[in-house]
């Protein structure tokens, strides 16, 4: 539905005579359709240059998701004033009565534009261009329940049905509907979590008729659905929403640097943009996409109820977004370093015996991983924080065998309570009133699960949350050991005998709040609460992996892309799907390898590990159906084949680490599309057959049965051949020829890639490895990167002191470092003990064969302060033995 709306300033007449006068918030009143209706409209504005427009029910306000944004004195401080330009004026061109407002904040140069007449509209520009628009399309609806009661207003189709189960509805209809436009832009990304393409195609071309309309002609697909869902072995290129949701919505296009908007083949400069929707509910959302138009997307949403509160980032590039994004829903958790090794699961690891098996088959076949984890059946009876005292009757023993070895160990604990009145949590937790209740306020919720009949924890309640935290204490979690981590799955939350496989939307939770204000954060809200209590065990960064999750999922830990399928569809979609989620503020993901249903052959599994190892989380996991398949399980060619990828994740430990620091700092993804970094290349947006690590890395994965050769496509710049050296300028185009040991890598020309190349079991084992550095020099001869390191585990990183962070340039035939945070006099937490082995320069310099040695500065003793230089077969120059520290600065300067 569609509503006709117009508002006006609600102080107008105080302000119409004091243009240029601040103002800390622009507040209007928009009336609705009937002309009686009100709501509030307000404009906030933030100094790093968003935009929050929000409209709310002035007598019965919207319920707001609480825990979902960084907490609010951090987003009051973030605000900066208005400077009202014109205020209910007419616009001279238009005609309109327009509020003009502009940004006060240095270097911004955002202004939005408030047309009050029907339709109303909020424009929102930067610096001098129109990057979004609201109610373009005259979509605005605002559904508002009884003045009086606060209930479905008389007349209201209150109760509805599906299937058995029946929602009551109490307050009626309470939908919004909007659209957001971006003018010039081509192309949007985001909307997790489904598996389809990296560009979203359009659910709705514009009606050319009547017949059109009424028969629904227009209509492409269903629209985009954000609603968490337990969904078993989805369905690739479908709308339908998956597990998780992040109402999150970026788009990108360019415009000619004379203002016009046609592809006239002149320069052109980047527009990107993007918007928050802060709203748990079930959302649908239409995306209309022209192709005969270059130059405006648009997008339609609706939700059942809730809170019509929208972040605007009319950044200029992406960087920026992340960077608007992060300030508001935070950014990724530092990790401990073990979680971005490899993981080994399937349902399940049938006993201890078992656990010793798989773990000595690693060691026997020199393969390197970091955790093993027991899905459900580890358990007595689905009773979760239990052992089976037959299958894993010594379970700190078995975990502490595992820790000798650098390695650790997670179990899974999902939301659902088995009804027992033997099992303590359950009877704590039902004295306590801890549990979701059904719509008459006091019975509490008996959903089925994987125990049977079971209670659901109502994490929306910071009590429970606290409660439950607290259950991860040693002395608490019988058979737990520092040692031991935890995955949520089935939190969506998935309920058996429920409308959907999930709650009924009726259910009460902690304030009377009703199940369908918070279905999509639910599952993050149960996450948080574990993440909580492995923290709280010791005081240490947790590792809590999740299924489901929203928007700002990101400051609690990773999550993977759910049972997906072995077949070669889902290798390739896993792809888009992984980098929308990194899109979307999100970067710590990765999808099962292998698959998680279905038995793949060796070929599709060594091609998944290769691709795997990219992924920001890897873990290989199968079905409790399926056939074995450890690495070892295929043959010695296959397991030589998945040892070398699986070892490849492990050289580039260092750069995976400091490109999680760089996301902690900035927002900015792990794995990239290649538009991030090449914006203005038409040809890479909507490109989702490879991708960026950081900004040095390109990656394409082999994802056809049978491959003898892939397509490669180089943007502009140097481009170095990994395996070769063989240096490329982009643009390019070419097939290049593959084997099954091939998965093509291009390192960027003005990139610097650190390595570490001794082989070895774990991440703690390569603790204190010497490092490998890879210079990429671009035209000019120069190259840039970053080094980051700290203890892994703990939270003295948030200090200087306790972490090294460092950049590093290649200029004039010289490596040089320099500290990223300012020196302190303080006593350093942490002492880097990681030294340089090598020094790699890549490409065919004719001068390359001049260079006899390097001079190191510091020296490495008072008599050794050169290193000698050597030249692989492929060209490579390489510095050898500097062993120069990186917790210290130095120079690495090439002498002929």
């Amino acid at each position: 539905s569609s509503s006709s709306a117009s508002s006006s300033s609600s102080s107008s007449q105080e302000r119409s005579n004091r243009k240029e006068e601040d103002e800390d918030e622009a507040s209007f009143d928009v009336l609705l359709d009937d002309m009686k209706t009100s709501v509030e409209m307000k404009l906030n504005a933030y100094a790093n240059g968003a935009v929050r427009l929000r409209f709310d029910d002035i007598l019965h306000p919207r319920y707001v998701p609480k825990d979902v944004l960084v907490p609010e004195e951090t987003v009051k401080a973030l605000q900066t004033k208005w400077v009202v330009e014109r205020n209910m004026e007419k616009n001279a061109e238009s005609g309109k009565t327009e509020t003009v407002l502009k940004m006060v904040a240095s270097g911004m140069n955002v202004r939005v534009r408030v047309e009050h007449e029907t339709p109303l509209a909020v424009v929102v520009e930067r610096d001098g261009v129109e990057v979004m628009a609201f109610n373009r399309e005259e979509t605005f609806a605002f559904e508002t329940v009884d003045d009086v009661s606060g209930l479905a207003r008389e007349g209201d189709n209150t109760v509805e049905t599906f299937n058995s189960h029946t929602d009551s509805r109490p307050y009626g209809n309470t939908a919004i509907s909007f659209d957001v436009s971006f003018p010039n832009a081509t192309d949007m990304y985001g909307l997790p979590e489904r598996a389809t393409s990296l560009s979203l195609k359009s659910t709705i071309k514009r009606p050319s008729s009547q017949e059109e309309v009424d028969q629904k002609l227009h209509h492409e697909s269903e629209p985009y659905r954000l609603y968490n869902l337990d969904v078993f072995e989805y369905e690739s290129e479908s709308p339908f929403g998956l597990y998780g949701s992040i109402p999150m919505l970026l788009a990108h296009g360019s415009k000619n640097v004379n203002g016009a908007g046609n592809d006239d083949g002149k320069a052109r400069e980047t527009i990107s943009s993007g918007m928050y929707f802060h709203n748990p509910t079930e959302t649908y959302v239409d995306i209309v996409k022209e192709e005969s138009s270059l130059d405006e997307r648009t997008s339609h949403w609706m939700a059942e109820s809730g809170a019509l509160d929208l972040f605007l980032f009319p950044g200029m590039d992406f960087a920026s977004i992340h960077k608007m994004y992060g300030d508001f829903l935070g950014t990724t958790a530092l990790p401990p370093l073990f979680s971005l090794g490899y993981h080994q699961c399937r349902w399940n690891y049938r006993d201890e015996q078992d656990v010793e098996e798989v773990d000595a088959g690693f060691d026997e076949h020199d393969i390197p991983y970091d955790v093993i984890w027991l899905d459900i059946e580890h358990t007595d009876g689905k009773r979760y924080m239990t052992w089976d005292s037959t299958k894993f009757p010594t379970p700190e023993r078995m975990i502490n065998d595992i820790a000798e070895k650098g390695r650790k160990m997670v179990v899974i604990i999902d939301p659902h309570v088995k009804k027992d009145d033997k099992y303590p949590i359950f009877k704590e937790a039902e004295s306590k009133q801890y549990y979701v209740k059904k719509n008459d306020k006091t019975t509490d919720f008996d959903g089925w699960c994987w125990p049977g009949s079971s209670m659901y924890l109502d994490v929306t309640n910071p009590d429970v949350r606290s409660w439950w935290a607290s259950k991860f204490a040693l002395d608490s979690y019988k058979g737990s050991t520092p040692d031991l981590y935890v995955w949520n799955d089935m939190n969506e939350p998935s309920v058996f005998n429920g409308p959907e496989i999930t709650m009924q939307k009726d259910l009460i939770h902690h304030g009377e709040v009703e199940h369908r204000e918070v279905h999509n954060v639910f599952g993050m809200y149960y996450h948080m609460a574990t993440a909580e209590g492995i923290e709280k065990r010791q005081n240490e960064r947790p590792f809590v992996l999740s299924r489901a999750f929203f928007a700002g999922t990101q400051r609690i830990g990773p999550i993977w892309t759910g049972d997906n399928a072995a077949d070669w569809e889902h290798l390739r979609v896993s792809v888009p799907m992984v980098l929308t989620l990194g899109l979307t503020g999100l970067p710590f993901s990765g999808a099962d390898i292998g698959g998680f249903f279905g038995n793949p052959d060796s070929e599709l599994l060594v091609r998944w590990y290769q691709l795997g190892a990219f992924y920001p989380f890897m873990r290989g996991h199968a079905h409790i159906d399926t056939k074995r398949r450890e690495p070892w399980l295929f043959g010695d060619e296959n397991t030589n084949l998945i040892r070398e990828a699986i070892r490849n994740r492990y050289r580039l430990l260092p750069t995976f680490y400091a490109l999680f620091d760089e996301n902690s700092r900035l927002g900015t993804p792990i794995v990239r599309p290649l538009f991030y970094a090449f914006p203005d290349d038409p040809r890479v947006l909507r490109k989702d057959d490879c991708f960026m690590l950081g900004d040095a890395l390109l990656v394409y994965p082999v994802m056809e049965a049978g491959a003898s050769q892939i397509e490669i496509y180089l943007p502009k710049g140097v481009w170095y051949d990994v395996d070769t050296n063989e240096k490329h300028f982009g643009p390019k185009e070419f097939m290049k020829k593959v084997t099954m040991r091939d998965i093509p890598q291009f390192q960027r020309g003005g990139s610097i890639l650190i390595t570490k190349e001794r082989a070895r079991r774990s991440t703690k084992a390569q603790r204190n490895d010497p490092i490998t550095i890879s210079i990429a020099p671009d035209e000019k001869g120069e190259a840039r990167g970053a080094y980051y390191n700290d203890d892994g585990i703990s939270f003295a990183h948030a200090s200087p002191s306790g972490r090294n962070r460092k950049k590093l340039w290649w200029s004039r035939y010289a490596l040089a470092t320099s500290t990223y945070d300012p020196v302190s006099s303080k006593v350093p937490f942490f002492i880097d003990e990681t030294e340089v082995e090598r020094v790699r320069v890549l490409g065919d310099d004719e001068l390359n064969a001049s260079w006899k040695q390097a001079n190191l500065n510091p020296p490495r003793s008072p008599q050794k302060n050169t290193s000698d230089v050597a030249f692989e077969s492929n060209g490579v120059l390489n510095i050898n033995a500097p062993f120069s520290s990186m917790h210290g600065v130095f120079v690495i300067g090439l002498v002929k």
